[in-house]
């Protein structure tokens, strides 16, 4: 993780993650151990005029979270998109970035500086990769299963992720389209099972992402028999009678967590995100 020939940058403020984002920084990896630049709440505030939607600890939470991130830096200088901040060592060798209006701006600084400037575009973040493997490599840690939606996820979603990996090799179930406008009527999901399958699977703490293919509550079904877990956690929200039983029908322990963000960081639902 430290060899300099292939360090790696990107910079941003990153200030309402999504699929692109973390696309975005699933390529940037292939290139060498990533250092992200985050600005900081002073740095966006300076080059936007307005108050960042979600404040730095934040972001720099979700983005530490990230399978792809090797290191997270917080950068207190003006944000400027056509060059980089003082970094620390080792020098980085490639900068990384998304199409932008400025790029012959940022061909120049990396002329100047030395470094390779490899660019992104918007077509090959269109696309959603299952990176997850099709058979996990037995571990010696129980099996840990979850279930939901994760709509618009969130450091929410990250946080029980957090906490549940510490029972054991977690594996979430994604429920797929159909059911999820089955429970949740129409308008939902707001994003497709794809994205949200990728999405939970880009959180180091998930040993495996699936689509559920059964229906109703027990939508995992088809996937707990496959799987075999010795424990299916739900929070305060998830927890439902159906689960319950099943459970205990089949001996697995079933484990309820409140629902609480990560200590000094709001609480976030995806209901309340839409439009946010």
């Amino acid at each position: 993780m430290s060899d300099a020939a292939n360090h790696v940058i990107v910079s941003g403020g990153f200030d309402d993650i999504r699929c692109p984002d973390v696309r975005f920084l699933q390529e940037a990896s292939r290139l060498g151990p990533l250092h992200v630049l985050l600005w900081s709440d002073e740095s966006l505030r300076g080059a936007t005029g307005r108050t960042p939607k979600f404040p730095q600890a934040e972001r720099l939470y979700f983005l530490q979270a990230i399978r792809y991130v090797d290191a997270v830096h917080l950068i207190e200088a003006p944000a400027d998109t056509s060059a980089l901040p003082t970094v620390p060592n080792p020098h980085p060798q490639t900068w990384v970035v998304r199409e932008a209006a400025n790029l012959r701006e940022r061909q120049a600084f990396c002329d100047a500086h030395g470094i390779s400037l490899r660019i992104v575009t918007e077509a090959e973040l269109a696309r959603f990769p299952n990176d997850s493997p099709a058979a996990v490599a037995p571990s010696a840690r129980k099996k840990v299963l979850v279930t939901g939606c994760y709509d618009w996820f969130h450091t929410g979603h990250v946080r029980f992720f957090d906490e549940v990996s510490e029972l054991g090799d977690l594996y979430v179930v994604v429920g797929h389209d159909a059911n999820i406008r089955l429970l949740k009527g129409t308008g939902h999901p707001m994003f497709s099972e794809d994205q949200r399958r990728y999405m939970a699977g880009s959180i180091r703490y998930v040993t495996q992402a699936l689509i559920s293919t059964g229906h109703g509550w027990l939508d995992a079904e088809p996937e707990i028999q496959r799987i075999g877990p010795d424990i299916y956690a739900v929070n305060e929200d998830g927890d439902k009678p159906e689960k319950r039983e099943y459970c205990q029908r089949h001996g697995i322990e079933y484990v309820v967590l409140k629902r609480l963000p990560k200590p000094g960081l709001p609480k976030r639902e995806s209901t309340h995100l839409r439009g946010f």
